[in-house]
């Protein structure tokens, strides 16, 4: 399971960075055609900011698996070590209960987008499938951080712990 897991882990990063490359070649020849030919592409922004949304929402379900994010450590640093057990479980249940409720708000988005009819500016194109896909980014990270709860409640020493210290 762990080296199924890694590699969706990977495959999320090496898109991600597509998506971040593409989205700064865009936004690069978008200045350059704006200032020195004063011609715009059109969509440029729209493309960028939904792009920008996916990678977002992709990355929050890698870092919260990983548990890379910014954490505060006044407590987990001076308990023992069966309390940081106890705080990285219950961290990481904290962490999924936001995630699910993050991810069931933003499917009320999605859909209201496809209902809608939602589109961009320029070259009217739905907006729906892009939040779709930054959706998907968040069911994923509610599907990881399950697996990082089994995991710590399981085998605690396979897991690093939400503390970017240990």
């Amino acid at each position: 399971m762990r080296g199924t897991t890694e590699r969706i882990i990977h495959a999320a990063e090496t898109l991600a960075a597509c998506f971040l490359a593409f989205v700064t070649a865009l936004t690069f020849v978008a200045v350059v055609l704006r200032y020195v030919f004063s011609w715009t592409i059109p969509d440029s922004y729209d493309a960028s900011r939904l792009l920008l949304g996916v990678m977002i929402f992709w990355g929050i379900a890698v870092t919260g698996y990983r548990g890379d994010h910014i954490t505060v450590e006044l407590l987990y640093n001076v308990v023992p070590r069966r309390g940081r057990h106890v705080l990285d479980v219950l961290a990481t249940l904290f962490t999924l209960l936001c995630m699910a409720v993050f991810t069931w708000a933003m499917l009320g988005k999605v859909l209201d987008a496809y209902h809608s009819g939602e589109t961009t500016f320029d070259l009217h194109v739905p907006l729906w499938p892009a939040f779709g896909l930054a959706w998907v980014g968040l069911f994923g990270g509610v599907l990881l951080l399950v697996v990082r709860l089994l995991r710590v409640i399981r085998r605690p020493a396979s897991v690093a712990p939400f503390s970017a210290s240990h």
